[in-house]
């Protein structure tokens, strides 16, 4: 049932000519249930009727629930799906991860502070091939007093560009790299992917080319070419132990050039 909610952002809507509404947090917007999926869905549908007949744009931000975050999953918010299945353009918010700071070269302590955007669901526009990752930053509002000397500090944030693991890597450098995979190590194993790898690890020959790249930066290398099938993972014989263990060697047709 519509309630006196939306009779007054309806009245707000016409009286300032208003574009967008953000409902920030949705979960504070009604007094619903939020587990249920045929209450939330009456809700979306007083939006999404408010929505068409006034032609504005309804922008909710949502909690997640608890558990691992997983990027682009648009089932991640807390509540009934019925919000997810109302909604035409669903984006996630997640912390870089710990993986991600190690690929990216950057610190524990500043991780927390870099937020990744991902589609989740997108009904009226095409996915984003990539995710958008910006950082969070704190504006002084400039208003110290002599009692409260440091003023306050809003937090908002700006858009960040991770590293890219590949800057200074010339061609001739790459190939030599995968030369140097591919020739397997001086006992005649070969080197490998795996991510507990020691002696025979892939990621070792990136850091003695260049040195600096970080260990997450080197291996991410090598994961990209294994992706990409510059470098194939195969069955072969360790030497030392005479057990079958995967390695790696060059597709030389797809070697950088």
């Amino acid at each position: 049932m519509r309630g006196k909610l939306a009779d007054a952002l309806e009245s707000c809507i016409v009286a300032r000519q208003i574009d967008v509404v953000s409902l920030d947090p949705f979960v504070k917007s009604h007094s619903v249930e939020e587990n249920s999926n045929t209450a939330i869905d009456d809700v979306i549908q007083v939006l999404t009727d408010l929505a068409a007949t006034r032609g504005v744009a309804v922008d909710a931000p949502h909690h997640t629930s608890k558990g691992a975050a997983e990027p682009g999953n648009a089932g991640r918010g807390r509540g009934a799906s019925a919000m997810k299945d109302g909604g035409r353009l669903i984006y996630t918010l997640t912390t870089m991860s710990a993986e991600e700071a190690q690929a990216f070269g950057i610190a524990e302590e500043m991780r927390r502070a870099l937020v990744r955007m991902d589609s989740a669901k997108v009904n009226i526009a095409p996915p984003m091939a990539k995710a958008k990752w910006f950082r969070i930053v704190g504006v002084p509002l400039g208003n110290a007093t002599e009692l409260y000397p440091s003023g306050d500090v809003v937090q908002t944030v700006e858009p960040w560009m991770p590293p890219d693991v590949w800057k200074d890597l010339s061609i001739a450098l790459l190939n030599r790299i995968l030369t140097e995979i591919d020739a397997g190590l001086p006992d005649g194993n070969r080197y490998t992917n795996a991510p507990k790898a020691d002696d025979r690890a892939a990621w070792k020959v990136v850091a003695k080319h260049a040195p600096g790249k970080t260990e997450g930066q080197a291996r991410e290398i090598i994961k990209a070419w294994v992706k990409n099938g510059v470098l194939i993972s195969e069955d072969c014989e360790n030497l030392t132990t005479r057990k079958m263990v995967k390695g790696l060697r060059v597709d030389n047709s797809k070697r950088p050039g």
